[in-house]
């Protein structure tokens, strides 16, 4: 034992107060508090029908200054050096990151894949302010109308737009700014932020000096910088989830330096800005499910009598009631403006609300039972080779993810239309990457090789032994050791959803599409735990013989470890990461706009072109637009059918307008004229490799008018 009764030889990990300067402490919960501030104004506002610029400004600006004021107040400071030149790095890394993805962003608007639809979703709110959208006037009903369109379903009000409602109503703040160019540089931007969140959260859990290293390594990531560019779920949930880890850090932190108010804002902010991450991604329920049972246990632990103090306890009972109004506001967000969406989602979403369900039941009993269960704890003998074997366990689980391409084949048969689509999509895929045709296949089992891919093996063999090690040390009385005990929760959150994650990650597997997955917390959990584990490596080897004799040997080995880290990401981004995607779409669908006339009601006439353009037409172009239904096994719809509908629009003093891909589809009806002839790049769709390029990408629309 050492002189302060710690055991010799064991890395101390540095307090929150030490941790992290006071610049870097507040620039990493700001992006956490603003969004959670816009989000608690813009949902009321939203369903009242008035989210436009001037409220937003009013109420959500406020909202976001308030709890910024809130969660910054009194903010710890640093009782350690501040490492002044770390911070710089740390900002210069998220300020390279916001510059580089926004001279590359990409203009997903032609709706095709998720980002496309979150953009227009934007658009129509920021232009609209309501939901849900109006279909139009086009003589009234008829059998061969349909409104719904890829993104977008049908109600008997109107239509709902796919997706939670979170990431729209904050990227719409870009189209208030600047139009449609404004709302494609709002992801670059929230990129930059969640950098930054991240760098805090290294700073508080492993040490200022190291904020950098984990920033640049999770910055030049390519899924980071896949969903930097464009307008995606994953980073604003990222900044919730993370920035409430720091919150609840700072609340510890309060307790610790005894100052006023003893983190109970702190709590509260960080218990909403984990539930609001429901408003942004629905899944978000599964990655907040140890929140709820962390906040549980606070409660549980303080009604234990015990010899020492236990100050943290007192921080249960706010965390609860932040989480609780957080999740309220998303699944009020869910239900009334989502409900199609959550009913196609129900396959796993029901199962989920179970788990939750169980979750709530055993930590309200564990939480009534906690007096009882302890003495009764008490009284068992001691097991002194757990936590020898919780730490063994880690390392089997990701031993177990490595050989499970080897004893597995993840497959799914198609059941439902869905699934149909799905497997389609897979086998073309499978065509286009040179594999056998099996549209069965979901390729789940390659899920850890997909993190190799994005991270490299360095940092997973590094984040399992630290992780390892926390669990080790946390199962040895960690819960009655505050410095173990406020890495309880990171850890829980990073270890449950990597594992659940990377054991079913619920996407089309097409890469680097299916990288979103990992986004969320498995890529920044464990660039941080990899972090952790560089420290603790190097400081234990600086403690041998050969490198205590000379401290510039220490220094080649962190900035060999760094180096190891950094490489391998860097080698899989270098092929995408100066490629934009999808650029033109922005000027291909202002000059589509401009060709239709101002008083047109337009009919698509054509699959491809109605799944694409119909809500891209209706919310970017102002016009009534509806696809023309086509019977089955037929991409094209009955002429009669066709003149019926235009007719219906005549008669309402429109004009009918109909579009098609080709002008093969159109020549029954008037000559043809090409209005769109987009040439651009697409994402990769690589199935067992890492992406390393871009497929090209064209689109043309032809429009005339019938007579």
């Amino acid at each position: 034992m050492n002189g302060s009764g710690r055991p010799r030889g064991r890395t101390r990990l540095p307090s929150e107060q030490e941790a992290a300067g006071r610049t870097l402490a507040a620039a990493s919960v700001v992006p956490a508090l603003a969004l959670s501030g816009w989000l608690l104004a813009g949902l009321p506002l939203l369903l009242l029908g008035w989210f436009r610029p001037l409220p937003m400004a009013l109420l959500g600006g406020a909202a976001a200054l308030l709890l910024c004021m809130c969660g910054l107040r009194r903010l710890p400071g640093t009782a350690a050096t501040p490492h002044r030149w770390a911070t710089a790095a740390t900002f210069a890394v998220a300020l390279g990151s916001g510059v580089f993805n926004g001279l590359l962003h990409g203009e997903q608007l032609i709706v095709r894949r998720d980002p496309s639809t979150y953009a227009q979703y934007a658009v129509w709110l920021a232009r609209h302010g309501s939901l849900p959208i109006p279909v139009g006037d086009f003589g009234g009903p008829d059998p061969a109308l349909r409104f719904d369109s890829m993104g977008v379903y049908m109600t008997g009000d109107g239509i709902v737009p796919q997706f939670m409602a979170g990431p729209p109503m904050t990227y719409a703040i870009g189209h208030w700014l600047g139009g449609v160019p404004g709302l494609l540089l709002v992801p670059p931007v929230l990129g930059a932020l969640a950098v930054l969140t991240v760098a805090g959260t290294a700073a508080r859990l492993v040490g200022t000096r190291w904020a950098p290293l984990a920033a640049l390594v999770f910055a030049i990531s390519l899924p980071i910088l896949y969903t930097s560019r464009t307008t995606f779920s994953e980073i604003p949930s990222l900044i919730l989830l993370f920035g409430g880890m720091n919150l609840l850090l700072d609340a510890r932190a309060r307790l610790g330096a005894a100052l006023p108010g003893a983190g109970f804002p702190s709590a509260a902010l960080a218990g909403l800005s984990f539930g609001l991450a429901l408003l942004v991604r629905i899944d978000g329920l599964r990655d907040v499910l140890p929140v709820l049972a962390f906040a549980g246990m606070l409660i549980a632990l303080r009604r234990i009598p015990r010899e020492k103090p236990f100050p943290e306890g007192r921080l249960g009972v706010p965390l609860l009631i932040g989480l609780v109004v957080g999740g309220a506001w998303g699944f009020t967000g869910g239900y009334v403006l989502a409900r199609p969406y959550l009913e196609y989602l129900s396959g796993s979403l029901v199962p989920l609300l179970a788990i939750c369900a169980v979750v709530v039941v055993l930590t309200a009993a564990g939480t009534a039972l906690a007096p009882w269960i302890a003495v009764r704890v008490r009284r068992l003998p001691a097991v002194r080779w757990l936590p020898d074997a919780a730490a063994a366990l880690v390392v089997l689980v990701m031993a177990g993810f490595a050989v499970r391409p080897w004893v597995q084949t993840v497959r799914r048969h198609a059941v439902t239309p869905e699934d149909r689509l799905t497997a389609d999509f897979i086998e073309k895929t499978q065509i286009a990457n040179g594999l056998a045709k099996d549209s069965s296949r979901l390729y789940y089992e390659h899920s850890l090789d997909w993190v190799f891919w994005y991270v490299g093996i360095p940092v997973v063999v590094l984040a399992t032994l630290a992780a390892a090690v926390l669990v080790r040390r946390l199962m040895r009385g960690g819960l009655t050791n505050g410095g173990e005990f406020g890495r309880l929760l990171p850890l829980a959150v990073i270890g449950w959803t990597t594992v659940t994650t990377l054991w079913r990650p619920a996407i089309t597997p097409d890469h680097p599409f299916a990288s979103r997955r990992l986004v969320l917390v498995v890529i920044p959990g464990l660039v941080l735990l990899a972090v952790w584990g560089l420290r603790l490596l190097t400081e234990r080897l600086a403690r041998t013989r050969w490198f205590a004799v000379s401290p510039a040997r220490s220094r080649v080995a962190v900035a060999a470890g760094a180096l190891v880290m950094v490489v391998p990401p860097a080698i899989t981004s270098i092929g995408t990461a100066f490629t934009p995607v999808n650029r033109g779409e922005a000027a291909a669908v202002a000059g589509l706009c401009r060709a239709i006339p101002a008083n047109a009601s337009v009919l698509i006439v054509e699959r491809v072109t109605g799944d694409r353009l119909t809500q891209v037409i209706r919310g970017q172009c102002g016009l009534p637009t509806a696809r023309v239904v086509y019977p089955q096994k037929s991409d094209v719809p009955l002429q009669a059918d066709v003149l019926r509908l235009a007719e219906a629009v005549r008669r309402t003093g429109r004009v009918p307008v109909l579009l098609a891909a080709e002008p093969e589809q159109l020549m029954a009806y008037g000559p043809a004229t090409r209005v769109m002839s987009l040439h651009t790049r697409q994402d990769e769709r690589s199935l067992v490799d890492p992406p390393n390029g871009t497929w090209s990408l064209t689109i043309n629309v032809w429009m005339t008018v019938p007579t």
